[in-house]
């Protein structure tokens, strides 16, 4: 088992994880540090950190995101920054087995999204969502708010394709963060984009928690299905996801991800023998 309690950094958001002593270990694995906190504790820091005003960012790394983080060495480093890193994917805890450690539980951005509103619904905290179709972040505002009544929603953003490209882009997403001040915001456009934006966008909103949470929106919303429970406890995930949507996932999960996952699980249980 790969553990250090040195952290990473605080997170382009002003985290909050305070000096190197202070912080609990972190689980090395695939290149990054995980924090080894369950979906509770997670919550609990995000939501106690917010009411001081202190912000941060949870990364939320899957087997996708780890094998871009290697191919990637500026994505390596934000993520290295993230105030909180969970683990996003079955074969993350796998992998640790294999190793002969263990994460608490994995922390989905998928789960998160309600988690935090929740608990933020409870504590009068405001939350924002970012990203995904015109219409969609609304909607998803909307169900979220039904689901936890007195929720405030300090705003959402659904930005054009390719806002990201430009400085003016940026800034106008930006802007409107800066003006809706919220205290939490769900940031969904997928790896590398909301990662990037969060560390470009971050130090205008020192006290706000930014969750990168890729589909997590459009799931909120009820406009795409999130993989039933069971498949879930499975480690099924991605396959639901790919008979979705076969077109755009079917190169990235056959062709990427599934190496990828096999050769980290193959070189985890490969290090557990030679020890």
């Amino acid at each position: 088992m790969s553990v250090t309690g040195a952290p990473s950094g605080a997170g382009p958001a002003q985290g909050d994880a305070g000096p190197a002593e202070a912080r609990a270990p972190r689980y090395q694995i695939a290149g990054l540090a995980f924090d080894l906190v369950t979906e509770a504790q997670a919550v609990e820091r995000i939501v106690e950190s917010a009411r001081l005003g202190r912000g941060g960012w949870v990364a939320t790394p899957n087997i996708d995101i780890c094998r871009l983080a290697g191919q990637n060495p500026d994505l390596r480093d934000i993520l290295s920054r993230a105030s909180l890193v969970v683990a996003d994917g079955k074969p993350l805890l796998w992998a640790a087995r294999l190793r002969g450690g263990r994460f608490p539980e994995q922390v989905p951005g998928a789960s998160l999204i309600y988690s935090v509103s929740g608990a933020a619904a409870g504590h009068g905290l405001s939350i924002y969502l970012l990203g995904g179709d015109p219409g969609v972040p609304e909607l998803a505002a909307r169900k979220l708010r039904d689901r936890y009544p007195g929720l405030v929603i300090a705003g959402t953003d659904a930005p054009p394709f390719g806002f990201d490209a430009t400085e003016e882009g940026v800034e106008a997403v930006r802007r409107r963060l800066v003006a809706a001040a919220p205290d939490i915001v769900y940031v969904g456009l997928g790896c590398p984009k909301q990662e990037r934006l969060i560390a470009r966008v971050g130090p205008s909103l020192p006290g706000a928690w930014f969750i990168g949470c890729g589909a997590a929106i459009p799931f909120a919303a009820k406009v795409q299905r999130r993989a039933p429970r069971w498949m879930r406890q499975a480690g099924l995930s991605w396959l639901f996801r790919l008979a979705t949507e076969p077109r755009r996932l079917f190169k990235r999960y056959v062709f990427h991800d599934m190496p990828y996952a096999a050769r980290l699980l193959t070189s985890s249980a490969a290090e557990r023998i030679r020890r």
